[in-house]
């Protein structure tokens, strides 16, 4: 996994605080965070198209059909007007997931925007805190 690590070239006249070296760690964990919800939102965005054309298919299907519905570990079997209720109020659950997720995701990005600032202003050149290009 490419990412920005916080990474710091030594150099002869540069000292690193302990408080530095605390925001260069936060750096790295919160860039490692974001990745994992980047993560999160590209599988919830599958869910998300794998229900809609679930729904896609079932509108094609007589109103008479029964169509088996995963229930925890069961099939159940409804018809079509209730499996599509169902899907529809799994597919608003992912959406407001996904809202969530990219909401934390911006929160995260704020705040290591607020590291990057300061580590730049202190360490200026010595210091890399961009992503790698994969």
């Amino acid at each position: 996994m490419a990412g920005s690590k916080g990474t710091f070239q030594p150099d002869s006249d540069v000292h690193i605080s302990y408080e530095d070296q605390q925001k260069i760690n936060k750096f790295a964990r919160l860039n490692a965070k974001l990745e994992d919800l980047k993560e999160e939102v590209k599988v919830k965005e599958n869910d998300l198209k794998s229900l809609e054309e679930a729904c896609d298919e079932i509108a094609l299907f007589d109103e008479e059909e029964k169509i088996p519905y995963l229930v925890g570990e069961v099939f159940i079997l409804q018809d079509t007007e209730t499996t599509q209720q169902c899907l529809d109020d799994a597919k608003k659950k992912i959406d407001q997931d996904i809202k969530e997720l990219k909401s934390q995701s911006d929160d995260v990005k704020s705040q290591m925007s607020d590291l990057k600032s300061h580590l730049y202003g202190k360490f200026g050149s010595h210091i890399n805190l961009e992503a790698e290009e994969e």
